[in-house]
């Protein structure tokens, strides 16, 4: 599952994502192959940490098993 980290929220990408023009067709960010084609892999500072991206946007995304 895919979400949206704010400073003190966590967001569905349906709030954030329906707007973007990089957003696939059903308003949802563009993921695919276990990466986020619409933006780009941050490092993780801790193993324990979920999967982060930047999108083009600025948002922070985290995958979330």
């Amino acid at each position: 599952m895919l979400v949206i980290l704010m400073e003190d929220q966590i967001l569905a990408p349906e709030k954030v994502c329906q707007s973007c023009l990089l957003a696939d067709g059903s308003g949802q960010p563009r993921w695919g192959g276990g990466q986020l084609r619409c933006g780009q892999a941050i490092r993780k500072l801790m193993e324990q940490q979920p999967d982060q991206y930047e999108c083009m946007m600025g948002f922070r995304i985290a995958y979330i098993e």
